[in-house]
């Protein structure tokens, strides 16, 4: 034995055969690729529209701040009262998740409607009128469902 050299190896390449299951994974790209550069594109775009509305937030954000700085006199009181019925809410809305929705919303929309009632009768309002409209909305979808059977 040479310390020096090493025995010449001879070595061969050999590919293995692609499965089937490499072979169709192989095909469902081809097939998809144009719908994968389609979703790049989308993405891209969709990344260009976040980052316009991230300035439009941080405005937002800022004015939110600076009024939160400066508050209109008996705000944190209010504030106060609106989360804590809130808190009520989730306390007596034991049992369905249903109910963890509905308690706590209802008595927070409760107590801001005794701060601000202008708003609420506002809000109250639109809501009637899109709940008229997705009542009514339902009642066609139900009567073409019972004409046609």
């Amino acid at each position: 034995l040479s310390l020096y050299s090493s025995p010449a190896r001879e070595t061969k390449y050999v590919e293995n055969p692609k499965t089937e299951l490499e072979e169709g994974v192989s095909r469902l790209r081809h097939v998809m690729e144009p719908y994968t550069a389609w979703c790049q594109v989308q993405w891209f775009v969709l990344h260009l529209v976040m980052l316009q509305g991230s300035t439009l937030c941080s405005g937002f954000f800022s004015e939110g701040y600076e009024f939160l700085q400066k508050p209109p006199a008996g705000f944190y009181p209010r504030l106060g009262v609106i989360s804590f019925a809130g808190i009520i809410g989730l306390f007596l809305a034991r049992g369905s998740k249903i109910k963890k929705l509905v308690y706590p919303a209802a008595l927070m929309g409760m107590a801001t409607s005794m701060y601000y009632p202008q708003q609420a009768v506002a809000i109250a309002k639109v809501a009637g009128t899109q709940l008229y409209d997705w009542s009514l909305q339902g009642y066609i979808a139900v009567e073409a469902l019972w004409k046609d059977t």
